[in-house]
């Protein structure tokens, strides 16, 4: 019996892809954990809307991206982590959106070994690169980065006196922390730490306190628009000193909450929140403008925040990890996930929408102080303030 050319090669094809499932129906997995609903949801929705922008393949490889609602809750996130590695069999997660949830899924990404790449602030997601977070990185700039820039500007602008005021969280703590060693290390002294819940409906207490030590500024500590409350509380208890967020803030949904009680206000931010207005020869400029065009095309003028560019960096990582990882292993596979973790720790040179990134095997972001800018606000708009 004769067969033609086509039907012999279909006739092989299907021979092979039930001898070889795996090769046969091999695609990238990408699970996401973001906070699209709760108080840090203006954080996950840019993250949301940017992950349908991410490429739809890598290495020539089919990307599958599952995204999964983690309500900003801790224990949602870990279920959400266990879903994705037990179930879904995710090659690598992207998340989540904040500092709390991604500390908490720091165990069952170890134990499943799946690179995470965090969306997240906190230093101690990926410090000290230990056994569990050996296989956790991350975008944005950390903590410790952005606490010292606004020390190094307060200090500039005459402060001697500082409180802080943060979300009663692993993000309030850590950022305290960071806030507190780099006050010492340019002799501010630190009159106040006060703190607050997420969902609380006042902190007039909490300002009450720092008022009475009369410092020459405030810094919050908090992320979303759940941190537009102290500084609204302090407008309007009349402060006139300096006032400083941390880039948790870096959305349009903050601005709009905060409105006119966040003029005159600071924060060191991403790059991506004041592109069009960087010198040309800064190194995420051109990244950064060209991710505000493709994520405003969609989403309308002024709709870009520092969130969604985290996540588009966290794409930019894997799509120039995958390849690497393909040549030792199918996806699907404990080897390609191994494989795709020492790629993502071996990135070199590679430049994203907030700098360039070398990684290291003690350094999982890899990004320098060119990462971050110094911003104010006025008039509802993102500021760049030159050093």
């Amino acid at each position: 019996m004769r067969f033609r050319p086509f039907a012999l090669a279909l006739k092989f094809a299907f021979v092979f892809a039930a001898a070889f499932p795996a090769l046969a129906l091999a695609q990238v997995k990408i699970g996401l954990v973001l906070s699209l609903t709760g108080p840090a949801a203006s954080l996950g929705i840019p993250a949301r809307d940017t992950a349908a922008m991410l490429p739809k393949t890598m290495g020539g490889q089919k990307v599958e991206y599952i995204v999964l609602d983690d309500a900003s809750d801790t224990t949602q996130a870990v279920q959400d982590t266990k879903k994705l590695i037990s179930e879904d069999h995710v090659d690598a997660i992207i998340g989540s959106s904040i500092t709390p949830n991604t500390l908490a899924m720091i165990d069952v990404i170890a134990e499943g070994e799946t690179p995470t790449i965090s969306l997240a602030s906190s230093a101690k997601i990926i410090e000290p690169v230990d056994a569990k977070r050996h296989w956790m990185f991350k975008t944005p700039q950390t903590d410790a980065m952005m606490a010292s820039a606004i020390t190094a500007h307060a200090s500039s602008h005459g402060v001697k006196t500082i409180a802080y005021i943060g979300q009663a969280d692993a993000l309030g703590e850590t950022f305290y922390a960071e806030v507190a060693k780099f006050a010492e290390l340019h002799h501010i002294k630190l009159v106040a730490s006060e703190r607050f819940n997420r969902a609380d409906p006042s902190v007039t207490g909490q300002v009450l306190k720092i008022l009475a030590t009369h410092p020459d500024a405030v810094v919050v500590g908090a992320a979303g628009t759940p941190a537009a409350l102290p500084p609204r509380t302090l407008k309007e208890r009349g402060y006139k000193g300096l006032i400083y967020h941390n880039h948790g803030v870096g959305n349009n949904d903050f601005l709009r909450v905060c409105g006119a009680d966040c003029n005159g206000t600071f924060l060191p931010a991403s790059p991506v929140l004041v592109a069009a207005q960087l010198p040309a020869d800064h190194p995420a400029k051109r990244l950064a403008l060209d991710y505000t065009a493709r994520f405003e095309a969609l989403h309308g003028a002024g709709s870009v925040s520092a969130f969604g560019s985290y996540t588009w960096d966290a794409g930019m990582l894997l799509s120039n990890a995958v390849p690497v990882a393909l040549k030792t292993a199918q996806p699907g596979t404990p080897e390609f996930r191994h494989a795709l973790r020492d790629a993502l720790e071996a990135t070199h040179g590679l430049a994203d929408t907030n700098g360039v990134v070398n990684m290291s095997p003690t350094d999982h972001l890899g990004l320098d102080q060119r990462a971050r800018v110094m911003v104010e606000i006025s008039n509802g708009k993102w500021v760049y303030q030159p050093d």
